[in-house]
């Protein structure tokens, strides 16, 4: 007699269903939609690729702002959106104040995307024994009521015993782990792009505060 004779639909439907509806309750729409968006990078991140090309990127950007202009570091051949819209954004700010608001509200946006995305599995993982436990319990409900009739008890308890299973390897085997992975290649990346706009904060200040600098004491001289 195999698991799958023992296996509760209904069971498994209050299992999973209900540690998603729990999770769907405790996050907004977009969390939800990223949540599940995660599985690509999830599988297909790779931080320390991400890291060494956007060292490549500040390496270049200050040979051009150093040789030409700020303005043509988004002439950079980039890989990924954060980086392009990064170097976008340093070529047009007007002044490394601007770029640094923008670049600060960029990071804080991102982290609080991941940390919302890894809290809907975190919530799946915490929720999903509490369900098989209630699984459970309504098995041994059905049990009991069949107490009088020896023969019918072994299914109904396996059943019971089969959902306590299947809210632990939810929250252990699948939600746990994913949430653990997204939390891991959250904090890598956040750190590499939080190096990144440190250095491009460094490029903006050295080559726009320069320029506002000799623009004001150009039209000073002007004036006089």
């Amino acid at each position: 007699m195999t698991i799958l004779a023992w296996f509760d639909p209904q069971a498994f439907a209050l299992v999973v269903g209900g540690s998603l509806l729990v999770g769907c309750l405790r996050a907004t729409r977009s969390e939800i939609a990223g949540a599940f968006a995660a599985f690509g990078p999830l599988l297909r991140a790779n931080p320390e690729a991400d890291a060494d090309a956007a060292r490549r990127a500040v390496s270049r950007a200050h040979a051009i702002a150093e040789t030409k202009s700020i303005v043509c570091v988004d002439r950079i051949a980039t890989t990924g959106r954060f980086l392009a819209e990064a170097v976008r954004r340093l070529s047009d700010a007007r002044s490394s104040v601007e770029f640094a608001i923008w670049a600060d509200e960029a990071l804080d946006a991102r982290r609080r995307r991941h940390a919302g995305v890894a809290a809907f599995w975190r919530a799946i993982a915490d929720t999903a024994p509490a369900m098989g436990m209630i699984a459970t319990v309504l098995g041994l409900i059905s049990m009991f009521r069949q107490m009088e009739d020896a023969s019918k008890i072994g299914a109904p308890m396996a059943s019971a015993l089969v959902a306590t299973l299947l809210g632990l390897v939810v929250s252990n085997i699948f939600a746990g782990p994913i949430a653990d992975r997204l939390e891991r290649l959250s904090a890598a990346e956040l750190a590499w792009q939080e190096r990144t706009f440190a250095h491009f904060k460094t490029i903006a200040r050295a080559e726009l505060d320069q320029a506002i600098g000799l623009q004001r004491s150009l039209a000073r001289s002007l004036a006089r």
